[in-house]
């Protein structure tokens, strides 16, 4: 992973006093001490946030010294176990913010989440306002237990919220807005962003609304539509293209459930070709559901064939060179994108 920090979708001047540049990982822990100062029923856990350690990207380092052992709490390695205690918190009147240190580790903790989390509300009408932080996604040599994309099971989970940011202004201002949020929120960030990538984010309290995507790019010939890490390499292809007189714009779905469903057809109907990409496998993805969105409800709008582009349906690899033929890429987007285009 380069560590080369890019700015895409910045464009505010530096020095602008509302406003301060820091990198995806820093927008993270800002909105974490935030919240955490604002709310003493805010508090963390996980395994090895607290201490000088601070979580395994040192999102949470410092925060024991400042908040105390009592809201900054490590967890022994077993995610059913503290995800379960999460929901007794959060049923209690707590909002605990729980670090599972890789996504793919979720998966031990999955009957808390979707059959107890997720249903509880629907069942009895008791919130449980809870946030899985789930860093997520490849391109960092991580091989197949550190690197996946799991966010389709929790979309299909009735009584989830997922999102996705992939901006650190929108790191920042959807981990604020799932805190405080009364439903349980899966929060996907992207680990391929936490130091290559820096932007300028609102100072003090910002929030990013749940539900509402951002058209990060306009453009009038065909229209991408992605999520997380994909965005920035949607925006560098954007950049080829419009070199090579196609017009891409790019929208960041930024919530993944609920998702914005307006904003999809409305991109889909000004262009009327779309390309929907995604880290995740492409086999059952969110891209399924918004090509059927898509084919529903904007079909007559359309100039050609809804394409997707995702992971290879195999585990996401070790090898530097197998995982860049698993993993989309911007230079992949411009092909499918060229493609597309001559529709």
């Amino acid at each position: 992973m380069s560590e080369t920090a890019t700015n895409f979708g910045f464009t505010d001047a530096a020095d602008d006093q509302d406003r301060q540049q820091m990198s995806y990982i820093a927008a993270i822990s800002e909105a974490l001490r935030l919240e955490m100062r604002r709310d003493e029923n805010v508090l963390i856990l996980g395994e090895d946030v607290g201490g000088e350690f601070g979580g395994a990207f040192k999102v949470t380092k410092g925060f024991e010294a400042e908040f105390g052992p009592e809201r900054v709490l490590n967890t022994p390695l077993a995610e059913l176990a503290f995800t379960g205690m999460a929901n007794g918190m959060a049923l209690m009147g707590l909002r605990p913010v729980v670090e599972v240190q890789f996504a793919d580790f979720i998966t031990t903790a999955f009957d808390s989440i979707v059959q107890f989390a997720a249903t509880t509300h629907y069942r009895w009408g008791s919130a449980v306002p809870w946030v899985i932080r789930a860093p997520s996604d490849g391109g960092i040599r991580s091989g197949p237990f550190h690197s996946q994309n799991p966010e389709a099971w929790f979309v299909h989970t009735p009584g989830l919220k997922v999102v996705a940011p992939a901006t650190p202004a929108d790191a920042k201002g959807l981990l604020i807005a799932a805190i405080r949020d009364n439903n349980p929120v899966i929060y996907f960030e992207s680990k391929p962003l936490y130091r290559s990538l820096k932007g300028y984010v609102p100072a003090g309290e910002y929030i990013v609304p749940i539900g509402k995507a951002n058209l990060a790019r306009q453009g009038d010939d065909i229209s991408i539509i992605t999520y997380g890490t994909q965005v920035r390499e949607a925006l560098k292809a954007a950049e080829q293209l419009a070199r090579e007189d196609i017009s891409a714009e790019v929208l960041d779905l930024r919530t993944l459930k609920p998702l914005d469903e307006e904003a999809i057809l409305d991109t889909a109907r000004k262009t009327g070709k779309v390309l929907i990409v995604h880290s995740a496998n492409r086999m059952l993805g969110l891209g399924a559901e918004i090509a059927a969105l898509i084919a529903e409800r904007a079909f007559t709008w359309l100039d050609g064939p809804i394409y997707r582009l995702g992971g290879l349906d195999t585990p996401v690899p070790f090898s530097p060179p197998l995982e860049d033929a698993y993993r989309p890429n911007a230079a992949k987007i411009v092909q499918a994108a060229k493609e597309l285009a001559a529709f």
